[in-house]
């Protein structure tokens, strides 16, 4: 691939193949803060290498917003915040111009949007039209207000919260706004261990203003590049297409994964490698990624609500792996 930094041999270079340390350690200084939930920061780690972007659904409470503040600030990446509402307009996310009387212009006053970690906080309590205000920003990294576009901060990761759609002053999310976040994760109750100590503690509001950023915005970018570079087989390709494929033939599913999707998969699974420790993938790297890529994508065929990680998993891996 084009653009990949690699040696004589044809593999990446040491020191880029062995930044993967640095991402352990950043896992591990995160685990300080959100006690017994390293599954979910490697998660959320590999959703921002493979340069996606994070929606977190579980009820308040949980940790979600303060997950994304402590992986912003060991990054060393600059975080805004907005609180989502049902009177929420969209130039609340992207921003507004304000006619200054004193030159006869109109100033535009850019919105949260314009950072590099976007913590759209409860998304779903906005309405769908507010909603709808991320779906360039996610896709393209850039906004286009009043005729004009307007680049995005690089990196750029928007993480999105949601609470059970079960709860009151709640607005499903559309299939397309759902489309854009190449994962999904849910935080889940501590384990008793974890919680004792998080009591004891008295949680983490007072020791986030200390944290000392692990990496830079430019390490970041450059690890996205990295997982770019790790190399997927044709046969683990093959193997993504026939999960597709069954998705699209199977009768349990009213739709189908997109090849957006298996762009996606593809994409979190080299990245998965890379928090590995390796410069190639494989078929587990596909199955660990995968009820965090597909089951927000994927329906029951009756129309009754979401598959079950559980359910999902156990049609998906009745796909042959690839010898």
């Amino acid at each position: 691939m084009s653009g990949c930094k690699r040696n004589s041999s044809g593999a990446l270079r040491k020191e880029e193949v062995e930044a993967y340390r640095l991402v352990t350690n950043v896992a591990d200084q995160v685990g300080q803060y959100i006690l017994g939930k390293r599954e979910q920061v490697l998660l959320a780690l590999c959703c921002l290498f493979a340069d996606g972007h994070l929606l977190i659904e579980d009820m308040p409470g949980i940790g979600k917003t303060t997950l994304a503040k402590v992986l912003a600030a060991i990054l060393g990446l600059e975080f805004r915040r907005i609180q989502c509402t049902s009177d929420m307009l969209p130039g609340d996310i992207l921003g507004v111009s304000v006619f200054d009387r004193n030159t006869g212009t109109f100033n535009f006053h850019p919105g949260p949007i314009f950072t590099q970690v976007f913590l759209s906080d409860e998304i779903n309590r906005a309405t769908p039209k507010t909603q709808s205000a991320l779906l360039e920003a996610m896709e393209e990294r850039q906004v286009t207000i009043e005729g004009q576009t307007r680049a995005l901060a690089k990196p750029f990761f928007v993480i999105a919260t949601q609470n059970p759609l079960e709860q009151a002053g709640t607005f499903p999310l559309p299939e397309s706004q759902l489309d854009r976040f190449l994962m999904r994760i849910e935080v889940g109750y501590p384990d008793r261990s974890s919680e004792h100590e998080l009591l004891v503690e008295g949680g983490t509001r007072r020791d986030l203003a200390n944290i000392t950023p692990m990496l830079s915005p430019e390490d970041v970018v450059k690890y996205q590049q990295i997982v770019t570079c790790i190399h997927a087989s044709d046969s683990l390709v093959r193997y993504i297409q026939d999960i597709l494929d069954y998705t699209r033939s199977s009768p349990e599913f009213y739709m189908g994964l997109s090849p957006r999707a298996g762009l996606y998969m593809l994409n979190a699974a080299r990245a998965w490698a890379f928090i590995n420790g390796r410069d190639f993938t494989l078929p587990e790297d596909v199955q660990k990624i995968l009820p965090y890529v597909a089951g927000h994508r994927l329906h029951k065929a009756d129309g009754h609500g979401e598959i079950g990680r559980e359910e999902l998993m156990s049609m998906l891996l009745s796909v042959p792996v690839p010898s």
